[in-house]
């Protein structure tokens, strides 16, 4: 088993079980631009665990063929579940904690996904069929001589975003998301989950401020899919304004998370 880096926070008399953050691409569990800083708030409720995925943060790499990959992604998710956690993923990581809710539902005493980038929950969607194909079709397109430094810039610019700095940790975070496994394709059984006793919730933005590319090519399917995923599990759905969640608005996810907490 590999050793993974995490940032645990907690306040006295936090409550137990523990909850496991798993972050999305370009990011680490503790950061505050892309990850999970925003909900370091959450430790006066309840011991949290702030992942860094493989390739990310303090993690170690993966070694093999990808240098991102959802499946073992989730077995390590499993393996930070321990004897029972809540659950929250985003984006990448939320495909991840998906597969980890649906092998040991057993471990999961709540799960919340913050538009996870499962595709394929709504392929039967014309619109997510379409955006299958073109990613499909685009996958392993970047050139052999791209810097992590220019795959950073190109995967903002292209959707009208801001560049981040290029910090050590923003580049090695890109560097791992130009060699993942793309997550989009992941196939999820999701009848354990639909059959789990533990409530759910799905978080998605309503892409309001978002750049027009930004918003047809991201957020227009991860919209969709977090619906149809919602349905099928039988979680409940909520929106908020703008198209990152957990940093933009969080209070309000903030609250229904702990919400969530106290339904389990």
């Amino acid at each position: 088993m590999v050793e993974l880096s995490a940032t645990v926070l907690a306040e006295p008399g936090a409550a137990e079980p523990p909850a496991v953050f798993v972050h999305g691409v370009l990011a680490w569990g503790d950061d505050d631009r892309y990850g999970f800083g925003h909900q370091r708030a959450l430790a006066a409720h309840r011991r949290i665990v702030l992942l860094d995925r493989r390739g990310h943060g303090g993690s170690p790499d993966l070694e093999g063929p990808h240098r991102t990959d959802y499946e073992v992604d989730a077995a390590d998710v499993v393996d930070a579940l321990g004897d029972g956690a809540h659950l929250i993923g985003h984006s990448y990581g939320g495909v991840a904690a998906l597969l980890a809710a649906s092998r040991r539902p057993d471990l999961v005493r709540s799960l919340c996904l913050i538009q996870p980038g499962s595709l394929r929950v709504a392929e039967d969607h014309p619109a997510i069929a379409d955006r299958l194909a073109r990613n499909r079709a685009a996958t392993g397109s970047l050139p052999s001589d791209m810097t992590a430094e220019q795959y950073l810039r190109l995967a903002t610019e292209s959707v009208g975003m801001p560049t981040p700095p290029a910090t050590p940790q923003r580049l090695r975070a890109a560097r791992t998301s130009m060699g993942e496994k793309p997550c989009w394709d992941a196939t999820v059984d999701l009848g354990p989950i639909a059959d789990a006793p533990w409530p759910s919730l799905v978080i998605v933005g309503d892409w309001a401020g978002a750049p027009d590319a930004y918003r047809r090519l991201a957020g227009e399917p991860l919209t969709i899919a977090a619906q149809v995923l919602a349905d099928r599990i039988g979680a409940d759905l909520l929106t908020v304004p703008g198209f990152y969640p957990h940093v933009q608005e969080p209070d309000t996810v903030n609250d229904a998370i702990q919400n969530l907490w106290s339904r389990a």
